[in-house]
């Protein structure tokens, strides 16, 4: 909106609002674009640079509530804060099982656990989910709230949670020493960790013991020392065969690097984790997807209307034009409609250096997730039916996933559709909140960076080069950027006609897509939300003015950061998504 909005001042809001105040404004009239909109300010927020308002705007932006309404905490008290004998009815006593939960270290709502036993022909996986359908009855206040949430959200600072935390954290929670409901799903595998076959029922289970990831990997490292730590082993072993067969089946890998911030006390960034998917992600990711999968099969086969999780086909076109660009980088490229072909080409990008940056191009082109009533499979895990089914604490579709395979639930398909529609619109609306949430915090610690002058060096990666810059992968921070040629003073830079590097006139430096490089901050703009980077050493100044040649001969104009440029972005957009703050994967 180039407009500015007119507004009275604001009436029974609290404060006044101030010059530079941060406010929320409802819309009021707007005739025509070619005059400015009026409206009204109700509510103010406060200074931009005062603690907490950062925040504040984000959870306003995405309308994401704080509080749950009076009656969804009343029906909340009525379940108690423990399982009651009288609910163990009709359900398969799986308290003697060695069940474990492994999540991230600061989760609390641990919707998943699995035990793992040896048998003559292979393998007998039990994996269990908790049982939100059992409390969370369709029509109730807590039902309606958790419907229009859709999913819980979780922020840099905090999490906003689909269920109370009396429930999401506590009742449904997969705690270990004490009983919890459960959905479960048992599996036989045989020795090459093919499924031969599997049950769904309603359970109960005691779990034995809880670990984070940092902790399960570790064990899964070193000699186990007792029987759980041996099942873990097992697991892990299991686990690896079944993700090589999901790959052979023509499934992708295009996990990248995740950042996760550490806020103090005062909520400004005072740490930022890289972490990657280790074998004990991979562990939970494969026993999850099992599972999906056979819950979708299983409702196939029952022909319960349902909701699945789909990922479509990309659109020939852009693959076509993906892979002419691949083509021109020299890099060989056979038919991308083809899965093998794809699997080929990752693999091969995964040995160049020009790989990570030509991979980015390739999830830019694939179709987005998301929640249908029609089973019309999963491209990047290579299934032909799946859903979601492992997370009902945080998502809303699993429940009803739940609830349509369990409860024999019926919904009219109109409002079924309603739903799938509706929870693909609040996930979205959820990633966009969470990566904002990032970047107000990264944008305050690197503006910070500027004010002081300590910059901090960081790696980064070329991923494109225009006439006006190149835009460049900072993984430690989780973004990606633009560094001008504007602010290039060592020559006078051309870029070549296939547009894969530019060179130096006079010292012949050369900068081309893919190669690994050093930058410091150079401008931060959190309005148009855009960081630009500047190279480390940019040799000495030249004078006169700068002109590019080569595939762009015309104009030497001096483009804004503004123009032809993407939004600041975590550089993680990929098919399989993360449980819950960097948790498993949700795909």
């Amino acid at each position: 909106m180039p407009q500015d909005i007119y507004v009275p001042p604001p009436k029974d809001v609290g404060r006044s609002a101030r010059e530079g105040d941060k406010v929320v404004v409802e819309l009021l009239h707007w005739e025509s674009r070619h005059t400015n909109p009026e409206g009204q300010i109700t509510e103010v927020l406060g200074p931009p640079t005062a603690e907490g308002v950062d925040m504040l705007g984000v959870l306003r932006q995405y309308e994401l509530p704080l509080k749950f309404p009076r009656k969804v905490l009343q029906e909340v008290r009525h379940f108690g804060t423990e399982v009651a004998p009288s609910e163990f009815a009709d359900r398969v006593d799986c308290r003697k099982h060695q069940v474990i939960t492994i999540d991230p270290h600061d989760a609390r709502d641990f919707d998943d656990a699995f035990f793992l036993k040896k048998i003559e022909t292979g393998w007998k996986l039990w994996v269990h989910i908790a049982d939100v359908s059992h409390y969370v009855k369709p029509g109730s206040a807590l039902d309606v709230e958790a419907r229009k949430r859709g999913n819980s959200t979780y922020l840099v600072d905090r999490v906003i949670p689909m269920l109370p935390e009396a429930l999401s954290n506590e009742l449904c929670s997969l705690k270990p020493e004490v009983d919890r409901l459960t959905k479960c799903v048992e599996f036989q595998l045989n020795q090459q960790g093919h499924v031969k076959r599997f049950t769904c029922y309603a359970a109960i289970i005691h779990s034995k013991r809880r670990y984070a990831y940092e902790q399960a990997l570790s064990i899964i490292r070193a000699k186990p020392k007792d029987s759980i730590e041996r099942m873990l082993h097992d697991a892990h072993k299991l686990a690896q065969k079944v993700r090589q067969l999901r790959f052979r089946a023509g499934a992708l890998e295009l996990d990248f690097p995740e950042t996760k911030i550490r806020l103090n006390e005062k909520g400004f960034v005072q740490d930022i984790e890289l972490s990657r998917s280790d074998e004990s992600h991979q562990l939970i990711e494969e026993f999850m997807l099992l599972a999906n999968e056979a819950v979708a099969l299983r409702s196939s086969k029952l022909r319960r209307t349902t909701i699945h999780r789909v990922h479509e086909k990309p659109d020939p076109i852009r693959l076509q034009e993906y892979r002419e660009n691949v083509l021109a980088h020299d890099v060989p490229c056979g038919n991308l409609t083809k899965p093998v072909e794809v699997q080929k080409l990752l693999k091969r990008l995964g040995k160049l250096s020009i790989g990570p940056a030509l991979k980015i191009g390739f999830l830019k082109s694939l179709m987005r997730a998301c929640y249908s009533v029609e089973s019309l499979g999963h491209y990047g895990l290579a299934k032909s039916n799946y859903t979601h089914f492992t997370s009902p604490i945080r998502r809303y579709a699993d429940l009803v996933v739940h609830r349509t395979l369990f409860d024999y639930s019926k919904t009219p398909l109109t409002a079924l559709k309603q739903t799938a529609e509706h929870l693909s619109v609040t996930e979205r609306n959820s990633s966009d909140a969470e990566r904002d949430s990032k970047n107000v915090k990264l944008f305050a610690y690197l503006t910070s960076q500027l004010t002081s002058g300590k910059l901090v060096h960081y790696d980064a990666m070329v991923t494109e080069i225009r006439n006006f810059g190149f835009f460049v992968e900072v993984p430690n921070l989780g973004m990606s950027g633009l560094v001008p040629l504007s602010i290039l003073d060592d020559d006078f830079y051309e870029i070549d006609q296939r547009g894969t590097q530019i060179t130096g006139r006079r010292n012949r430096r050369t900068i081309r897509l893919g190669q690994d490089i050093k930058v410091v901050i150079a401008k931060v703009d959190p309005f148009k939300k855009q960081v630009d980077f500047r190279l480390l050493q940019s040799g000495k100044k030249s004078s006169g003015k700068r002109r590019l040649s080569g595939n762009h001969p015309k104009k030497v104009k001096k483009k804004s950061s503004s123009q032809n440029r993407r939004r600041t972005v975590p550089d993680k957009k990929t098919v399989t998504k993360r449980k819950s703050k960097s948790r498993k994967s949700s795909s």
